[in-house]
């Protein structure tokens, strides 16, 4: 078997995570520690600056408590995997430097890895997922739908035109003063709201694409808050609008390329409403394991044991951090 350390500070969340690649190909979660940031709270965003000072002052305590949740040392390591992009670079920088030395020291190899294919494998490695199947990654940065055909190949069919489905989240739940972060805040307020109080309509209803968009629906949300909707009521009115979205747009993609499973992941994947929704349609919805939703060190360590079942090349070393970087295109 083969330990692979992962690391992720791609934003406001320090997070590192243990997998372990059994001779078979299996793969299972050995730790997952992450340190979510509260200083962002009084900004009602994230804090780029204050986000790279944190990291660099917890990530350290982060790998100690990781190592010993899996019970082992650095010696007992045989990989190192940590984001590269995309991100806020200054933070991507603390946790891929920290990744390259220690690499370095222990003379391991060392996978650069994706984000957004950190956020697939935390569900598809799970549940011992074989392609083909879409991929809906929707966080607070990041609303993108992928055919993955087979794994290591991702063709993306359809995102976000403007504002992230988590993104959406935040601002509403900002302008409606139900705190951050705002999809925790909407989902709780919307369980003592009227869902039809606001009527929303579901963006791009008519497209014949698979795209997203949130923008016209927070505008929306803002236009019903100054008219006076009850903070309950437009929470439980968006919600439904934004789940509405994702769920027809997902699953006609699923129809029309003519998948069955479904991989959904990301932080918006642990929204009660949206699972209820997606678990309602005829197709296999994967969702990650507890702990896995959100940016943590264990996703990446799952991409980086998929790279090295695939028998890709440890090359990372050279790559640097960038806040801009496609999984794929289509």
């Amino acid at each position: 078997m083969t330990l692979i350390l992962g690391i992720d500070t791609s934003c406001d969340d320090t997070g590192v995570g243990i997998a372990e690649l059994h001779p078979d190909g299996h793969v299972t979660v050995r730790a997952n520690r992450v340190w979510s940031q509260t200083v962002h709270a009084s900004y009602g965003g994230v804090m780029p600056e204050l986000a790279s000072r944190e990291h660099v002052e917890r990530i350290d305590a982060v790998m100690q408590d990781a190592l010993k949740e899996a019970d082992v040392t650095v010696h007992d390591l045989g990989a190192v995997a940590a984001t590269s992009g995309p991100g806020l670079v200054g933070a991507l920088l603390v946790g891929l430097m920290y990744g390259k030395g220690l690499a370095q020291g222990l003379d391991l190899p060392f996978h650069a890895t994706h984000h957004l294919e950190g956020h697939i494998f935390a569900a598809a490695s799970d549940a011992d997922l074989q392609p083909p199947y879409l991929a809906l990654v929707v966080s607070g940065g990041h609303t993108h739908l992928f055919d993955v055909p087979k794994e290591g190949q991702y063709d993306l069919v359809g995102a976000t035109r403007d504002d992230a489905a988590g993104e959406a989240f935040d601002k509403v739940a900002r302008l409606a003063g139900l705190g951050y972060p705002g999809g925790p805040a909407i989902s709780e307020a919307a369980r003592h709201g009227d869902p039809k109080a606001v009527p929303f309509k579901v963006p791009l209803a008519g497209q014949k694409g698979y795209e997203f968009s949130f923008s016209g629906l927070k505008t929306a949300a803002l236009l019903a808050h100054r008219a006076g909707a009850k903070p309950e009521d437009l929470a439980a009115s968006f919600q439904a609008v934004a789940v509405k979205s994702l769920v027809q747009t997902t699953t006609r993609a699923a129809r029309d390329l003519g998948r069955r499973t479904v991989v959904v992941s990301g932080g918006v994947a642990a929204n009660t409403a949206l699972r209820e929704a997606f678990q309602q349609t005829e197709l296999r919805v994967v969702f990650p394991g507890k702990g896995l939703n959100t940016d943590n060190g264990a996703m990446i360590a799952l991409a980086g044991a998929a790279a090295i079942r695939a028998g890709r090349l440890a090359h990372g070393l050279d790559d640097g951090a960038t806040a801009y970087a496609p999984l794929a295109s289509g």
